[in-house]
């Protein structure tokens, strides 16, 4: 059984920064593949970046590339999604998750909320 822990997340102004941070425990890895997803009222819940056990790094939504960063830990259960430039369109709830096995497992998410 895998645990994730996120971290950051909070009220920011139009042009501000977040960052969030999530580690995985419980299993005999070491290493986990990662995505933060993101959830808006009204909306489906959607993939913002990944990286997988090699390391890529993939960013699915156009609109937070050159402003989100994904990250790697030296500790390579963690990682950090810097916001930056943050838009009132970037408010939702993000959601760390990792796959292991057949399984995905998931944090309860952290509200990030852009407004002035």
């Amino acid at each position: 059984q895998v645990q994730l822990v996120e971290s950051g997340g909070g009220l920011v102004q139009p042009g501000g920064s977040l960052r969030l941070s999530c580690s995985a425990s419980g299993s005999t890895s070491s290493r986990y593949p990662f995505a933060w997803y993101r959830q808006s009222p009204g909306t489906e819940r959607v993939v913002v970046a990944s990286i997988g056990w090699d390391d890529r790094l993939t960013y699915w939504i156009d609109s937070v590339q050159g402003r989100f960063t994904m990250s790697r830990g030296d500790a390579k259960n963690m990682v950090d999604l810097r916001l930056n430039n943050l838009k009132p369109e970037d408010t939702a709830v993000y959601y760390c998750m990792t796959h292991l096995g057949v399984s995905d497992y998931w944090v309860q998410g952290t509200q990030v909320t852009v407004s002035s």
